[in-house]
């Protein structure tokens, strides 16, 4: 009978090991406790898949060849839900699979790129006060380092390009609206326009290391302080900008990071005479755990990003559509459109599902899922997201996947977007940027 509840044995394992993690008692209990009440709490599915709800609040399956466990999100097919039954899985429980407690109540903050919903006006406006306290600053006493000399015109002294490093690092996703107001303010200070077109400006994201070299040239050149100023000055544009969920994560693991050397409670100085790479490390080191980052580990944040496109595309589920399968596809779409031969690299993170269609679309012109692959540069119909929030998410989480792997492969990120990301423009371009008053526009990560 329609309409008649059925049992979802995802839903219920989920709810028991969140209500588990996040009690008080988690916190005492030893590693091998933890393990072994997660491993009472496994699932088995009618298709022989093996399931754990585990670290950062999100689904692990079972690859039954090498039994290695794959972030991999879960089957939206309520059907397949429904056969899913409690089991006790025998083998070891590692570490890397265990909640913390933290990673099951931060917020995971908003897949959106930021195209669709503009960054809040209050945001913008703090934002272009720290850029027009740093107008005086002389080249000589600030030099740009390598990462920002091509962006920025000669005359740009170090600190605008760390507020502007600061907002490209903590952006979850940074694609932009052509006429976002937050670009618009370092119009005076860049060498060359953005890529991008009239639309969207693609960005790549700053790296750390771009930031951590700001500060170490400062130091080994003998101006320490200018050094600190300049950390200062990320830390403070962290502070302002973490309040919009699409930089929240990160500008909150930023200041984390950042903090010690602010209170002159670390050996960072000492480190950097010792080069780069040991300070980028410290800040690393003091890096929230349940953050994944991709200067840390690419692989596993390219999993995360995979994760949340799944999650982004769940409004075809009502269609009958499979999500993950849907997911694959479309980044078997970006690779065949830029660099087929990057899969190879990608294999050892996805699981064997995903693995499995992305080699075989891109290996079969006539591949049925072909068909999810955008064509003249429009999404096919059945993929059209629903809503305006909807589409700005899956933009962003399609964007956020292609930088993951353009990362962990070593590929040159296009400056016209990747053919998905670019394909869920259409649906954004000609609706307004402002959210009701009062709203925040985003979409937040509630999975």
């Amino acid at each position: 009978m329609t309409g008649m509840w059925q049992w979802d044995g995802f839903d219920a394992v989920e709810n028991d090991v969140r209500a588990m993690v996040t009690d008080p008692g988690w916190a005492v209990l030893s590693p091998f406790a933890r393990a072994r009440m997660l491993a009472e709490r496994a699932l088995a599915t009618s298709d022989g898949g093996r399931w754990l709800f585990g670290a950062h609040a999100r689904w692990y399956r079972q690859d039954p060849a090498d039994g290695r466990w794959y972030l991999t999100a879960p089957p939206a097919d309520r059907d397949l839900r429904a056969t899913a039954h409690r089991i006790r899985i025998t083998s070891a429980v590692l570490p890397h699979l265990i909640p913390t407690g933290l990673d099951f109540t931060v917020d995971r903050g908003s897949v959106q790129g930021f195209v669709g919903p503009d960054v809040p006006y209050e945001i913008t406006e703090r934002v272009r006060e720290l850029v027009i306290s740093q107008r005086g600053r002389r080249r000589e006493d600030f030099p740009l380092t390598v990462a920002f000399t091509g962006l920025f015109a000669p005359e740009v002294a170090s600190p605008v390009a760390a507020i502007w490093g600061t907002l490209m690092w903590c952006a979850y996703a940074p694609a932009f609206d052509g006429n976002e107001v937050l670009l618009s303010m370092f119009g005076e200070f860049l060498a060359r326009p953005l890529p991008g077109d009239e639309w969207v400006r693609w960005l790549p994201p700053t790296r750390l290391d771009d930031l951590v070299a700001l500060y170490c040239e400062r130091v080994r050149a003998a101006h320490p302080e200018a050094g600190l100023r300049l950390v200062a000055l990320m830390a403070d544009t962290a502070a302002v900008i973490h309040g919009d969920p699409r930089f929240g994560p990160r500008a909150d693991a930023l200041l984390c990071m950042l903090g010690p050397l602010l209170r002159r409670a670390c050996q960072d100085p000492v480190l950097a005479h010792r080069g780069d790479e040991e300070v980028r490390d410290a800040w690393l080191a003091r890096c929230p755990s349940h953050v994944t980052l991709p200067d840390a580990f690419p692989g596993e944040h390219f999993q995360h990003a995979v994760y949340d496109l799944v999650a982004a595309l769940g409004f075809l589920a009502t269609a009958g559509a499979d999500p993950r399968a849907v997911a694959a596809s479309l980044l078997a779409a970006d690779l065949e459109a830029l660099a087929p031969g990057a899969a190879d690299g990608l294999s050892p993170w996805l699981d064997p599902e995903s693995r499995h269609i992305v080699h075989a679309v891109l290996a079969d012109a006539s591949h049925p899922l072909r068909r999810c692959w955008p064509r003249s540069g429009e999404l096919p119909a059945a993929l059209h997201p629903p809503d305006r929030a909807s589409a700005a998410a899956l933009l962003g989480a399609a964007y956020a996947v292609g930088l993951a792997w353009c990362r962990l492969t070593g590929t040159e990120v296009p400056e016209r977007g990747f053919a998905t990301a670019s394909a869920v423009v259409h649906r954004l371009t000609h609706e307004r940027d402002d959210p009701a008053p009062g709203a925040s526009g985003t979409y937040p990560r509630h999975f």
